[in-house]
């Protein structure tokens, strides 16, 4: 892949002589952290595949109201969660499941899933992260795997820095707890 430049990207996204060709160049950069994001909130690589699909469409939809103020895969990261956290809701209330329910079929979809090895360890992990709340695992997921700074994660989830890292301590803490309980 050429050279990615963020600031003549978005020029190139804000004339229409080359959007198309800009936002093929946003697509290449941003699908893999962008789907693993998604890929860690809904667990289902099908699921994931289908939200990453989702996410670039609205971005597509709404390119010519983004005019840099936030960086692109921060905008898009916004979108992303956004679109993780709507499906979750949807197929809670389409399975009528509470939130315990949730936590146990998203881990069903990881033992069914083809791309997950079954390894103790990652399945102890995956189970320790599903006892977190919606938001903690949110920032647990960030924090830990994307090693994302609590500066892009506050302006992705509109949360200040201190909440942040007072969630993910809480979050890290309980982890720690299963995992003592459960080795």
């Amino acid at each position: 892949m050429q050279d990615y430049n963020e600031d003549i990207v978005i020029e190139q996204l804000q004339n229409p002589a080359t959007v198309r060709q800009a936002f093929a160049r946003v697509v290449a950069r941003y699908s893999e952290p962008l789907y693993w994001q998604i890929r860690k909130m809904v667990l289902s690589h099908d699921d994931a595949n289908d939200l990453l699909q989702n996410t670039f469409l609205k971005a597509w939809g709404s390119i010519e109201y983004f005019r840099g103020d936030a960086k692109l895969l921060t905008w898009l990261y916004r979108i992303a969660v956004n679109e993780a956290l709507t499906f979750l809701a949807r197929e809670r209330e389409r399975r009528n499941l509470t939130a315990d329910d949730t936590d146990d079929f998203l881990l069903s979809h990881v033992e069914s899933d083809e791309y997950f090895d079954g390894d103790r360890a990652q399945r102890l992990l995956q189970e320790a992260v599903l006892q977190l709340s919606e938001k903690q695992r949110l920032v647990f997921n960030m924090r830990y795997f994307d090693e994302m700074k609590y500066e892009d994660m506050s302006e992705i989830l509109g949360t200040s820095v201190g909440a942040l890292k007072a969630s993910y301590h809480h979050a890290a803490k309980k982890i720690e707890e299963y995992l003592q309980d459960h080795v």
